[in-house]
């Protein structure tokens, strides 16, 4: 009897893949039990990024019990016996991999564009001068469609808006 997951008659599996180097990547996946070892490899560097040679995979079940590792990349993923809801987990061995180090998750890596009050000031075609520009316009309007609010990190010295339409609040 097939499970929920699988297709009666059907010649593949679900997959639940995570990665060594991605905390925030699992995804399901279905394979074809006919793939071999290298196929799946090369599917799943597609979603990962981590390149074949560098991957190593190890299969779990769905109780977390390590079963074994697919290290023949001739074989069919099938001589392993996976079954929907396992787990393929990729262990990335390569150490300058784009996936290592945690720049593809960790915002904090990546340096943040940063303006000057006076710079944002002098420049042209800002939102600041845009919504000066509307208020100008027609002040009732303005204020009664939308209000505006502008926060400054004094650390960063980044901007924030906040629109907050008053049709929503009331």
């Amino acid at each position: 009897m097939a499970s929920r997951l699988q297709i009666e008659g059907d010649a593949s599996v679900l997959l639940r893949v995570t990665h060594s180097n991605l905390k925030s990547f699992a995804a399901d996946i279905r394979f074809s039990l006919q793939m071999s070892v290298e196929a799946v490899k090369d599917k799943l560097w597609k979603k990962c990024g981590t390149s074949v040679n560098s991957m190593r995979l190890e299969l779990y079940d769905d109780c977390k019990n390590k079963l074994c590792d697919l290290s023949d990349d001739s074989r069919p993923l099938g001589f392993y016996s996976p079954l929907d809801g396992f787990r393929i987990h990729i262990i990335d061995l390569d150490p300058s991999s784009v996936t290592s180090g945690g720049w593809l998750e960790d915002t904090s890596l990546v340096q943040k564009y940063s303006i000057s009050e006076d710079e944002y000031n002098r420049r042209s075609g800002t939102f600041r001068k845009f919504k000066e520009q509307m208020a100008s316009q027609n002040p009732s309007e303005f204020r009664n469609k939308v209000s505006i609010s502008y926060f400054i990190n004094s650390h960063t010295h980044t901007f924030t808006y906040l629109y907050i339409h008053r049709y929503m609040c009331m």
